[in-house]
């Protein structure tokens, strides 16, 4: 019996490292079966709360402490990476959107999510890629606790759309999302011991990469039927949500260039990639439909950034070294 359950262990550690090695196409295949497979996407609707504390618990304990406390002592750059991500690309994006003749819900859906916090899984399409997650962990984390104070008042300048972030409920997801994963992790650290805990390295990065690909699942629910209903807005709001989030990535890499080709990349990485899990709560149902479609249909590029991203970090990273 005991020899079945090793073989057993073994075999779903083998897999789930396998996962993290091809973690960028499974999570382009996983938004893909997600969206033309409805009553999956519906099955996992509840599980976008459980799999965010779950997703954070496993990339918090895959931290390298020792990395982690260099980017602190540079307090400079955090503060520049996140004053870029969450005060100057709303703007950027105002600017920039402004000489076109676009659908008023999708021009005030791009402001909106560049008034974002960092995706909670940046830093595990970090790690799938090769760039930087403690980096992006700290943007993550600090994007998070500031968005209330400044996503909000942006958002209703420069689009109109008053995102309604009452600071009880947030503190309430803040402790949820951060407080408990981070708490998980200390126990999980101090009970396993690094030892036993870093051989599980790549399991647990496969385990991320599933919790990712049934976030995406979730997210998915019922874009299908607005997709046939509206594909010729969708098509718009789909090329629009694409050139934002890799033109700000794009856009956030060159102007960090000086940090260093990794720490600029994984800068331009977050700024172009976005949660829009705390807005799509919180957006108030006077607004613009078309909004709420827009932040959900913009969740795409995300997931499938690192399937296409990754051979440009691999080349840009080679020819810096």
């Amino acid at each position: 019996m005991a020899n079945g359950q090793n073989r057993l262990i073994r075999a779903l550690l083998d897999f789930l490292a396998w996962s993290a090695r091809h973690g960028s196409a499974l999570l382009a295949g996983g938004i893909v079966l997600g969206l033309l497979v409805p009553p999956l996407a519906r099955a996992f609707g509840w599980f976008i709360t459980p799999n965010v504390v779950a997703l954070m618990t496993m990339v918090l304990l895959r931290v390298d402490v020792v990395a982690l406390l260099s980017h602190l002592r540079r307090p400079g750059r955090l503060a520049a990476v996140l004053a870029f991500q969450l005060v100057i690309s709303p703007l950027l994006m105002a600017l920039l959107l402004r000489p076109f003749a676009l659908d008023p819900g999708i021009v005030a859906g791009a402001i909106v999510i560049s008034t974002g916090a960092s995706s909670a899984s940046g830093a595990a399409f970090a790690r799938l890629v090769g760039l930087d997650p403690e980096l992006t962990l700290l943007v993550t984390l600090g994007s998070i606790v500031l968005v209330p104070l400044t996503g909000p008042p942006l958002a209703y300048a420069l689009s109109g759309v008053d995102l309604q972030l009452g600071v009880g409920t947030f503190m309430l997801r803040l402790a949820l999302v951060v407080g408990v994963p981070m708490l998980a992790s200390i126990f999980l650290r101090l009970w396993a011991g690094p030892r036993r805990l870093h051989p599980l390295g790549p399991a647990i990065d496969g385990g991320v990469v599933w919790l990712v690909v049934f976030y995406g699942f979730a997210v998915m629910d019922g874009l299908l039927g607005r997709m046939l209903a509206e594909p010729v807005w969708v098509a718009q709001a789909l090329l629009i949500g694409l050139l934002a989030n890799f033109g700000l990535n794009v856009i956030a890499t060159l102007c960090f260039w000086w940090m260093g080709a990794k720490p600029a990349a994984s800068a331009g990485m977050m700024v172009g990639n976005r949660n829009m899990a705390l807005y799509l709560a919180v957006l108030p149902a006077s607004a613009n439909p078309q909004v709420r479609l827009f932040l959900a249909l913009a969740q795409l590029p995300l997931f499938f950034s690192p399937f296409l991203l990754r051979p440009v970090y691999r080349w840009l990273l080679r020819r810096r070294l």
